[in-house]
């Protein structure tokens, strides 16, 4: 019986939070049941009697109605679309979702104008986000639910997105995941969870620290798309002039006899104006300039929650990597450590979203997905390596990728082919500018990240030792 867990419940407690009637043993483990005695403790209420607004994008019609009118585009229009993965690596720029004017009026009960709580409908069910101001017309996107709080009510946004992202807050909301496969969370079950209620003052103040934590990150994406400006500037180049249609002539010795490849796609007139801007540069081949390796591909049947966090493709972004949903086992190879990714490693995307390149900023105990290649820069003096992480994930490289990796239907970048990716290479004063930039920008976004923490932290205080507590912690954390 050692290890196991027993709890006692009377019959007429059963009901008690639990708007589902469920009698199921997760639902009843000592965490939740703890989580729950502690949030009544303390001056609390719930998110029903505190909401303005609870949506998502299904409110807008049926899917009949909905899918006579939207369209989800790749191309920059007149709405962007919020999907979890933006909110995940809080990039609102690369690789992202966009709708016609008429799909964003027509989703009329789902626009976002920024401030608002969004969480997790299935995937991650119960993650937890704070939607910034983009200063731009938005729209929710699907399996997402969007919450406001009233004005002037006992909980404001910022308050309500912080303590769900707290130790005890996390417990309440997992509690009303439900379902096999996929896991999944209700309107009901949000509109049930305690939240703790604390003075205005207080409020205040941790909606204080959610904005500096939003311009932090502004201004860090501001700041990077000036290097990435920059970097386009010095190369002279400008992928809005380069040729969109048109027929190209290709000899069988300069087509087929170089490359093996017989597709339209490949030849299209775009890439020669790419080659002929390259063609001016000072360059050379990214297998010159780099070692690559690559890590293990275990297969999902390795998955699970104990072990080694592991990283896929879809956890990677251009700005960092957002936190691993699954583990691996430490014994799936002999000396796992021998595949952490290092200080300044780039790791770069072979499949998949492809041509995708962060350059890890300290040493780190993870595995990544066999699709993730790892660049270590061979010479500093000649590339270095934020220098080398821009350059991959511009145009210049990006429309390499698309050349290479074009007419599947999961697109695949063959090392061999991206061992033969061409690189501008610059004079090293204009890198070593360029690279600043880019170090002052992720510098923002740590800031930023520990701001959020220090807000989590101050909540927890307030939680366990009273606001007085948590408001003198404050004054040695924040700026």
């Amino acid at each position: 019986m050692d290890g196991l867990e027993c709890v006692e419940i009377c019959l007429s407690k059963l009901i008690i939070d639990n708007e589902k009637y469920r009698f199921d043993s997760e639902f009843f483990q000592k965490k939740y049941l703890s989580a729950y005695k502690r949030i009544k403790t303390i001056p609390h209420s719930t998110i029903r009697d505190e909401l303005s607004i609870l949506t998502d994008f299904h409110a807008n019609g049926s899917y009949e109605s909905i899918a006579s009118v939207f369209k989800l585009l790749d191309t920059p229009d007149y709405a962007y679309m919020v999907r979890t993965t933006d909110l995940e690596k809080r990039d609102y720029i690369h690789d992202v979702k966009y709708v016609s004017e008429r799909t964003y009026h027509f989703l009329e009960k789902s626009k976002v104008y920024g401030g608002e709580v969004i969480i997790n409908k299935i995937g991650s069910p119960g993650r937890t986000f704070l939607m910034p101001d983009l200063h731009k017309p938005v729209s929710l996107g699907m399996n997402q639910f969007m919450l406001r709080m009233k004005k002037d009510g006992k909980i404001n946004n910022a308050l309500l997105y912080v303590f769900l992202n707290s130790d005890l807050g996390k417990l309440l909301i997992e509690r009303k995941i439900n379902g096999t496969v996929p896991l999944t969370i209700d309107k009901e079950a949000i509109k049930s969870i305690y939240i703790p209620c604390f003075s205005k003052s207080f409020l205040d103040c941790i909606e204080l620290i959610s904005k500096q934590f939003e311009s932090l990150f502004f201004e860090a994406d501001d700041i990077y798309l000036k290097a990435k400006n920059q970097l386009m500037e010095h190369l002279r180049f400008d992928r809005s002039n380069i040729s969109v249609s048109g027929i190209t002539e290709k000899g069988l010795s300069e087509s087929f006899g170089v490359s093996g490849r017989l597709d339209a796609e490949y030849y299209q007139p775009k890439y020669d104006d790419l080659f002929l801007v390259l063609s001016k540069l000072s360059t050379k081949p990214l297998c010159s300039l780099v070692t690559i390796t690559k890590s293990i591909e275990p297969g999902s049947e390795c998955y699970g929650e104990i072990g080694v966090p592991f990283i896929r493709v879809s956890d990677v972004s251009i700005t960092g990597i957002a936190k691993p949903t699954i583990k691996i086992p430490e014994n799936i190879v002999s000396s796992i450590e021998t595949l952490f990714p290092k200080k300044d490693t780039i790791l770069f995307s072979k499949d998949g979203s492809v041509g995708i390149a962060y350059q890890v900023e300290e040493d780190l105990k993870v595995v990544t997905s066999g699709a993730l290649l790892h660049f270590k820069v061979k010479n500093a003096e000649e590339i270095l390596p934020e220098y080398l992480t821009l350059v991959l994930n511009s145009d210049i490289v990006q429309l390499q990728a698309e050349r290479d990796a074009s007419g599947a239907i999961i697109q695949h970048w063959k090392p061999d082919d991206i061992k033969k990716v061409t690189i501008p290479i610059l004079s090293y004063e204009l890198q070593k500018e360029i690279a600043d930039s880019i170090k002052a920008s992720f510098a923002k976004r740590r800031k930023a990240e520990k701001l959020i923490q220090v807000a989590i932290k101050a909540v927890e205080l307030a939680i366990e030792n009273g606001e007085d507590a948590a408001l003198k912690w404050l004054e040695t954390q924040v700026d």
